[in-house]
């Protein structure tokens, strides 16, 4: 049986391609209707901006419609990926300044890692290379107070769009565009207003046009708060 419940709007502001909502972002507000520890979003189509989407439930499903047109799935999953890569606060703000969307970016209005966002508007983070020829990259994020409520806890959505687009930066040395298609995300404990986190991603695989990553958000002691694997799709 598949029931109607709600809409979803996702503003502007939230957007990664010029007229397509940020992927991570997307797949947060649809995967907290699923009745789950962590769940597995899958996009079917690019989700439009400023404008209702309907939220429907098949089973256990959550599935996101534009009129009749799937854009977007979440089921339950389990959640087994490796440990994240260490990386350092000063490693991070040394890959950052690697970051190659600094010479070439695909996107570059994105919310998460765009160069065209301001201070205050986008969330800026660059993952660059920890190293030559490395298979992880990394960026330093401090996430600003209007991103959390008032008991200073960053908004879900906005985490696991702080963990979206570092899993395309770990591929980058292919020199092609890659969009997500499936992220399978767990926010572990709450990230909060003003802590120094750093964004770290590690490229796994690659088959036919998708990339695959692990990609995680790691509080000032190492530990990690959230975790993502995730499948990119190359985009002409």
């Amino acid at each position: 049986m598949t029931c109607s419940e709600a809409t979803i709007v996702i503003p502007r502001r939230f957007r990664g391609p010029p007229h397509s909502a940020n992927g991570g972002y997307t797949s947060a507000l649809l995967a907290r209707h699923v009745d789950a520890p962590s769940s597995e979003v899958t996009l079917r189509s690019p989700p439009p901006l400023e404008r209702a989407m309907e939220l429907r439930h098949e089973g256990d499903r959550a599935l996101l419609f534009d009129g009749e047109h799937l854009v977007a799935e979440a089921a339950p999953a389990s959640l087994d990926p490796a440990p994240p890569p260490r990386v350092s606060p000063a490693e991070a703000i040394e890959a950052a300044r690697r970051f190659r969307g600094f010479e070439q970016h695909p996107f570059p209005g994105c919310f998460t890692c765009g160069t065209e966002r301001a201070e205050g508007d986008g969330l800026r983070i660059f993952t660059g290379p920890v190293a030559e020829d490395s298979e992880v990259v990394a960026a330093p994020w401090t996430p600003s107070a209007d991103l959390a409520g008032a008991d200073g806890v960053v908004a879900e959505p906005i985490v696991w769009a702080a963990i979206d687009c570092p899993s395309g930066w770990a591929h980058v040395d292919d020199r092609l565009s890659a969009v997500l298609g499936r992220m399978a995300a767990r926010v572990l404990e709450p990230v909060r207003a003003g802590e120094h986190y750093v964004a770290v991603a590690r490229r796994t695989g690659a088959e036919g046009n998708r990339r695959h990553a692990e990609s995680a958000l790691l509080a000032p002691n190492g530990r990690a708060v959230a975790i993502a694997p995730a499948t990119r799709n190359v985009v002409p």
